[in-house]
């Protein structure tokens, strides 16, 4: 029998040179999010079928990895509708799992609930520099709190971890899915076609305005009412009030959006930008959305906003929520092609052993030194002596030959 020898598409085995920056980058967020106050928590892999295909999830509910039932149940289902075998399925993002838990546990979770919770998803998709289909996300959530106090102590959180990286070059892009509506109605766009609207607009960095006006009119919308919904766009200004004049956007939606960015922008040195264009995916999105963009980089390295109709659909009582999650493999992914090195602390040491060393002894010299924090490692000396030592040197390792 023949072993197919590499991990499936999408999927990578991870080095021990690759986890060691990785549990680092980790150890820095655990560190810091818990300085804020945030309490870390766990979801199942697994959720029903139901959860995860509740038209919450947007795109990325068409990028299910379905599981099958077992036993007597599959049995019972119909194999010409293929969805009657399925009664579960891999989860594709943290959020949707993080209101399942809320539900099942919020009368034994103080509120406001802050909470940060890193695992693997998976999503069926194409993957490519930086994509995967089993990737971790990092996200951290505030549920029950209705003030802009969310956004703030979100984004404060996770630029304070960036910059705990030494991470440069990052852009906080903010705006609000209310903004986004409002300008659809107002240009007379029907708001049933919002959602392939937003899709076209999330595209403008890519196809332009004219590749985005060209969709539009796929749409079967009127011309003059698209014409009219893109004018907004060509207003070059930094101030959102300035922006949303010309569509009477509620005040205490702009003054919320304003004092988000203030607020930020005074408590800690981040480049954080209005911009009118920012859509996100999601179809939970209800307030605030906001987005990491790099520089040297065409992905977002994270992104969140304000998801308050979400829990709702599981309590039946109104919960506010906000949430912000890292692309922790994107930022690997930059953070290596800048060079980072992770600081090393332990002093390593590599005890390598002659074919007649007294293993008495050298375990006992090796017990003693971890004793004293040291990183120990024992290996035999190996034929090709040469070799084995600039391994090992290249691993930091101060070698000791016994």
């Amino acid at each position: 029998m023949s072993f197919i020898k590499t991990p499936n598409k999408g999927m990578r085995d991870i080095l021990p040179k690759d986890m060691e920056l990785r549990e680092y980058v980790l150890k820095v967020m655990k560190e810091t999010y818990l300085l804020f106050g945030f309490q870390m928590i766990q979801t199942p892999v697994v959720e029903h079928i139901e959860n995860l295909t509740s038209n919450q999830g947007g795109e990325n509910e068409k990028l299910i990895f379905k599981v099958m039932k077992r036993g007597e149940k599959l049995k019972e289902g119909n194999i010409l509708e293929l969805d009657s075998l399925v009664d579960c399925g891999l989860r594709y993002d943290l959020t949707v799992p993080l209101t399942r838990f809320y539900a099942n546990s919020m009368n034994e979770l103080s509120m406001p609930f802050r909470s940060f919770q890193i695992g693997n998803v998976y999503r069926a998709e194409r993957s490519q520099k930086g994509r995967y289909r089993e990737f971790m996300q990092c996200d951290l959530d505030i549920l029950g709190e209705k003030t802009s106090l969310a956004e703030i102590d979100l984004m404060l959180a996770v630029i304070t971890f960036l910059k705990k990286l030494d991470f440069k070059g990052f852009t906080i892009k903010v705006n609000d899915r209310r903004i986004l509506t409002k300008m659809i109605e107002c240009a007379g766009l029907p708001l049933s076609s919002l959602s392939s609207i937003l899709i076209a607009l999330d595209k403008l960095d890519k196809i332009g305005i004219l590749g985005v006006e060209e969709e539009l009119n796929m749409l079967s919308l009127e011309k003059d009412n698209v014409k009219k919904y893109l004018s907004f766009f060509e207003k070059n200004t930094d101030s959102i009030e300035e922006f949303c004049q010309s569509f009477s956007m509620d005040a205490d939606v702009v003054s919320n959006l304003c004092e988000i960015i203030q607020v930020v922008k005074n408590n800690i040195d981040v480049n954080i930008i209005f911009d009118p264009t920012l859509v996100r995916g999601m179809g939970y999105y209800t307030g605030t959305i906001f987005e990491i963009v790099v520089d040297d980089f065409s992905s977002s390295i994270g992104g969140g906003g304000r998801y308050d109709k979400m829990i709702e659909k599981y309590t039946n009582q109104s919960v506010s929520a906000c949430g912000f999650s890292i692309g922790f493999e994107r930022l690997l992914l930059l953070l290596e092609e800048r060079g980072f090195k992770v600081p090393d602390k332990k002093e390593k040491l590599a005890i390598v052993l002659s074919k007649d060393a007294n293993l008495q002894e050298v375990f006992l010299k090796a017990q003693k030194l971890r004793q004293k924090n040291k990183q120990v490692k024992l290996v035999y000396r190996s034929k090709n002596y040469r070799f084995q030592k600039e391994s090992l040197e290249n691993e930091n390792y101060e070698i000791l030959e016994w």
